[in-house]
C-alpha cells in the first residue's frame, strides 16, 4: 500500500485539504445533535492487504465499527449515542426495542441500557426464521442480553417490525414504567443522522492515510445505516460510490426504507438529499434472512484467515460476500481504494456454528 501518491488515481495534496475540510464541516453539523459517549471514536480504518493481494485488487479497506465501544460494540451503537441522548433527557427509566433471537440490535440496546443504569425490555420475534442450529436460542446475542439483564419477551413475527415493539412500550407505561421506544434496527431520523458521523471519520481518516475511496460497502437491512451514509458522503464523499449489500432478501423493501430515512436525516443535517444516490444490490442474502450460503461461509473464511476479522453469517459475512461478488466482476480497477464497513455482530457466529462447519 505504499507509494500510493505515485498511482494514477491518488488525489492530490489540495483534494486531501478539501476531503479535511468537508470532514470537519459534517462533524460541526453532527456536533448540534448531542451524544452520550456510547461510542470511542474514531473507529479504525485500517488496510486489508491480504485479502486485496488475494483478489488481485482493488485496495481494500476495513471501517472496524465492530470495535465501536461497549457490549462487543456495532453499527447500531453509533445510532444508540445519538438517540439514547433523548432518552435520558426525557428522564427514561426503561429501553425497549427488538428483533429476531440473534438480533444484534437489540444486544447493543440491552449493552447500553446496563451501562446507563436502565431497565431493558426486548420483543423478540420468533417465526421469522426457523432456529438454524441446536444453540440458536441459548449462544451469542440471546446469551449477552441475558448477561446484560434484559427481560425478554416471546412474540410472533408478523412482518411489522415495530408493532410488537411499540405494544411492549405501552404495556410497561401502563405498569408505571417510563419507557423509551428504541426501533427496530435503531432505524429513525436521529439514527439515520448519526450514522453519518461514520462518513466524517472515514473521510478524515483516508485523507490522512493519503487516498480518497471510490466506494463504501456495506450490508443493509433495516435502512438507517445506510442512510446515513449517503447522506454523509453527500457531505464529506461526494465522489464516492455508497453501496449496500442486502442481506433481507427484500431489495426493493429495503431501497424504499433507505430513501424514507435518508429523507428524514437530510432535513435534520439541512442538507439535500438525491435518491439516485441509494444503490441497494440484491442477490448475495442467500435463500433468506438469517440463512448463511456458500457465499457467506467463503467470506467468513477468507475474513478470518487472511484479516483475523471475524464476521457474522447473518449481516457481516453477507456484506462482504457482496463485495466479494462485485470486486470479483471487475467493479473497480486493481488501484481503485474501497472501504468495507464491519458492522459487527460477532456473538452470532458462535450461534450459528454447528452449522457452518469451519
Amino acid at each position: 500500500m505504499e507509494g500510493r501518491a505515485a498511482l494514477p488515481n491518488a488525489p492530490d495534496a489540495d483534494m486531501l485539504a478539501f476531503m479535511q475540510k468537508d470532514a470537519a464541516t459534517l462533524s460541526a453539523r453532527l456536533a448540534g445533535f448531542p451524544r452520550l459517549g456510547l461510542v470511542h471514536p474514531p473507529t479504525p480504518l485500517e488496510p486489508m492487504k491480504r485479502l486485496s493481494a488475494y483478489l488481485g485488487g482493488p485496495r481494500l479497506w476495513v471501517k472496524r465499527e465492530d470495535a465501536s465501544g461497549v457490549g462487543m460494540g456495532g453499527n447500531k451503537l453509533r445510532k444508540l449515542d445519538y438517540v439514547l441522548h433523548e432518552a435520558v433527557a426525557a428522564g427514561a427509566d426503561t429501553l425497549v426495542s427488538g428483533g429476531v433471537v440473534q438480533s444484534n440490535s437489540q444486544r447493543q440496546v440491552a449493552a447500553a441500557a446496563a451501562k446507563l443504569g436502565m431497565q431493558c425490555h426486548l420483543a423478540v420475534y420468533h417465526g421469522r426464521l426457523a432456529a438454524p442450529t441446536r444453540e440458536y436460542g441459548t449462544s451469542g446475542n440471546a446469551l449477552l442480553n441475558r448477561l446484560f439483564g434484559a427481560y425478554m419477551h416471546d412474540v410472533p413475527w408478523t412482518g411489522d417490525r415495530n408493532g410488537a415493539i411499540e405494544s411492549l412500550g405501552e404495556q410497561l407505561r401502563q405498569q408505571g414504567r417510563r419507557p423509551y421506544v428504541v426501533p427496530y434496527g435503531v432505524s429513525n431520523a436521529l439514527g439515520a443522522a448519526g450514522y453519518a458521523s461514520a462518513i466524517a471519520e472515514i473521510a478524515a481518516q483516508s485523507s490522512v492515510a493519503g487516498f480518497r475511496p471510490s466506494a463504501i460497502v456495506h450490508c443493509t437491512g433495516s435502512g438507517a445505516t445506510q442512510a446515513g451514509l449517503v447522506i454523509g458522503a453527500s457531505m464529506a464523499l461526494e465522489d464516492t460510490q455508497v453501496i449496500g449489500i442486502d442481506i433481507d432478501a427484500e431489495p426493493e423493501r429495503v431501497r424504499a426504507d433507505v430513501i424514507k430515512h435518508a429523507r428524514a436525516a437530510a432535513k435534520l443535517l439541512d442538507t439535500l438529499f438525491d435518491e439516485s444516490n441509494v444503490d441497494v444490490v440484491a442477490g448475495h442474502a442467500g435463500p433468506a434472512y438469517g440463512i448463511p450460503h456458500q457465499a457467506t461461509i467463503e467470506a467468513i473464511k477468507l475474513a478470518g484467515s487472511l484479516e483475523a476479522l471475524i464476521l457474522d453469517p447473518v449481516y457481516s459475512g453477507k456484506g462482504l460476500a457482496g463485495l466479494l461478488a462485485l470486486v470479483r466482476a471487475g467493479r473497480w480497477r486493481a488501484d481503485e481504494d474501497v472501504v468495507f464497513i464491519h458492522t459487527g455482530g460477532t456473538p452470532a457466529l458462535f450461534a450459528y456454528q454447528s452449522g457452518l462447519a469451519i
